[in-house]
């Protein structure tokens, strides 16, 4: 909303700093809540906020229909979940 004094532009740089601030907050509190443990809150930052700039690039390219932006969401979920399970602690033998 602050990003609107600043015209389209300014929207859509306060939309991207917005999500990916919202996505650095997710992991954090996922890893506050024992959600996932303290070593995967990295990938899982790094996965959520790449899923998510990959998001908001789908959707602005497919804003004539719903279905683009509606469907580019999954992946911010998907990538904090590649991110998680790839930072996953190693097993012990």
């Amino acid at each position: 909303m602050i990003g609107h004094a600043f015209g389209h532009r300014g929207v859509f740089i306060g939309g991207v700093a917005g999500g990916l601030a919202a996505a650095i907050l997710v992991a954090r509190l996922a890893a506050w809540r024992g959600w996932i443990v303290r070593e995967q809150s990295w990938g899982t930052t790094l996965g959520a906020a790449t899923g998510f700039l990959v998001a908001a690039f789908i959707a602005t390219k497919t804003l004539s229909s719903p279905i683009g932006p509606i469907l580019s969401t999954l992946l911010i979920g998907a990538g904090a979940l590649i991110g998680s399970y790839a930072a996953r602690p190693g097993r012990q033998s």
